[in-house]
């Protein structure tokens, strides 16, 4: 996967929509093969994505760390 685009978002809170989970969060660091989320969170139900607050989201305990390879979309959303 091409990491150019993540880059310009470090330091940002940004959403990954990944095969299985989505996952929210601060980007801080990342490489060719994962992204680490700080303060993050894992989305179980969205509601409208326009909406300011996520249906159901989870707070990790700890920084997540997300295979690149998994990573099907991402964007600056919440």
């Amino acid at each position: 996967m091409n990491i150019i685009g993540l880059n310009s978002l470090v330091g940002q809170r940004i959403t990954l929509f990944c095969m299985n989970y989505i996952y929210t969060g601060k980007l801080v660091e990342l490489d060719e093969n994962q992204v680490r989320l700080d303060d993050a969170g894992i989305v179980y139900d969205t509601g409208p994505l326009l909406d300011k607050k996520w249906t159901d989201m989870q707070d990790l305990p700890h920084p997540v760390y997300i295979r690149m390879n998994s990573v099907e979309s991402y964007m600056v959303l919440k």
